[in-house]
């Protein structure tokens, strides 16, 4: 069940943001011929970047070269194979990230430290070097700002994923419009905790994820917007609790536009979309997850804070139990209740009310009366609601998840073979 590579939805070229060209060609990493799995991003002149990177100790060679470039700065252009982790891969790992750099910036024109590297894929095996070397060339080649580059670069990151992942939006700041695009990959390994730091380096994140606008802004805002998105969003979703070697995710700005975001209300503008942007392709990674037929939307509301909720919506969403009995639209509240209670945060049973999608099945302490046929036909959907108020203060939060079926097992017994 790999990826298939349709594309999730129509992009307009009125949202591609100037400065920036895609490519994303077919170099033989991945197993299936002719399957795109080389992506490039170049930007016509050195751009500002924020990123964050795996809290996993176990990093793979390209998350160790992109955090040094994040740490200075500044981008010109984003190279991903997909197919191929380069993880726990050695001293060799590192010497094939070095090399496909300096190889990239000399066909771009660009600082070896300007290339930003980026792998997914399986782990422990070495990097086909000579495919790469080839896939570069082709991809430098085929650069583009057309709609089909932007797809074609979406298809090249993918690996379980179903579907290709973009969001877009245009704000304008002081009449001058602004692009914000989107692209990311995710379906299995997601479980991020992501943190941008207020110095240079930054510490974590998850999954690949892409997010390019032509505004201008200064490195410390470009810091805070992400942070503020990353925690969010990203920070939102929660496939299978199990966090990648590899995971990359990184806010860059150009300035092609000529607008700035220098003042209250262009960034109050810029973070709205950013933050649309970012939640778009959040609930599309949740709801791609591995074997996984449809998103689930857990909402905490009336925690004693939001660090409360969180942690009761996140006990939910990564409960096995919840999952499956979710997988089989089975309206077991027994189970959302219990996963409440152990997830760590303050919660009291006898003052919160639970729905499932729209019908209240447990109130105060005490089941309410329902019609389970009518509650499991209502979870039969590609979209499910859980909502939770604790009848405590105002603290919320709200995370994203999937439901976990016979197909994720499938897909995760036979990955490397």
């Amino acid at each position: 069940m790999y990826a298939r590579g349709v594309p999730d939805t129509k992009l307009k070229s009125t949202l591609i943001p100037g400065g920036y060209q895609f490519a994303g060609v077919a170099a033989g990493i991945k197993k299936k011929a002719g399957e795109l799995d080389v992506g490039l991003i170049v930007s016509d002149k050195p751009a500002a970047i924020s990123g964050a990177f795996t809290q996993n100790t176990v990093v793979a060679a390209p998350v160790v070269f992109a955090k040094d470039l994040v740490g200075g700065g500044t981008v010109r252009a984003m190279l991903v194979n997909s197919g191929n982790a380069n993880a726990c891969t050695g001293k060799q790992g590192e010497r094939d990230v070095i090399a496909s750099q300096k190889l990239l910036a000399k066909k771009v024109g660009c600082a070896v430290g300007e290339v930003m590297p980026a792998s997914t894929g399986i782990i422990g095996h070495p990097l086909p070097m000579k495919k790469l070397e080839s896939g570069i060339g082709k991809a430098v080649d085929a650069l583009g700002d057309g709609i089909g580059d932007v797809e074609n670069f979406a298809k090249a990151i993918l690996t379980t994923d179903t579907t290709t992942k973009v969001s877009a939006v245009s704000v304008s700041i002081g009449g001058q419009p602004v692009k914000i695009l989107g692209i990311a990959k995710g379906s299995g390994m997601i479980a991020p905790h992501m943190e941008v730091m207020r110095a240079a380096r930054p510490k974590h994140a998850t999954m690949l994820a892409y997010i390019l606008t032509d505004a201008e802004m200064p490195a410390a805002a470009l810091r805070k917007l992400w942070r503020d998105a990353t925690e969010e969003t990203f920070n939102r979703v929660t496939v299978d609790r199990d966090t990648s070697t590899n995971d990359t995710a990184v806010l860059v700005a150009n300035g092609a536009s000529g607008a700035k975001i220098n003042d209250v209300e262009a960034t109050r503008k810029f973070r709205t979309g950013l933050e649309k942007v970012c939640t778009e392709l959040a609930r599309k990674i949740a709801s791609d997850g591995e074997g996984a037929s449809k998103l689930v939307t857990v909402n905490v509301t009336g925690a004693i804070s939001d660090e409360a909720a969180e942690k009761i919506a996140r006990g939910i969403a990564d409960s096995l139990l919840v999952k499956t009995a979710l997988h089989g639209n089975d309206p077991n509240w027994g189970r959302i209740i219990a996963a409440a209670g152990a997830s760590g945060g303050e919660f009291d049973p006898n003052l919160a009310t639970l729905k499932i999608v729209k019908t209240t099945v447990y109130a105060k302490g005490k089941p309410k009366p329902f019609d389970p046929k009518v509650v499991s036909k209502a979870m039969n959907a590609k979209e499910v609601a859980l909502n939770l108020a604790c009848g405590q203060e105002e603290g919320a939060a709200t995370v994203w998840t999937c439901d976990l079926s016979k197909d994720y097992i499938t897909i995760n017994a036979e990955y490397s073979t």
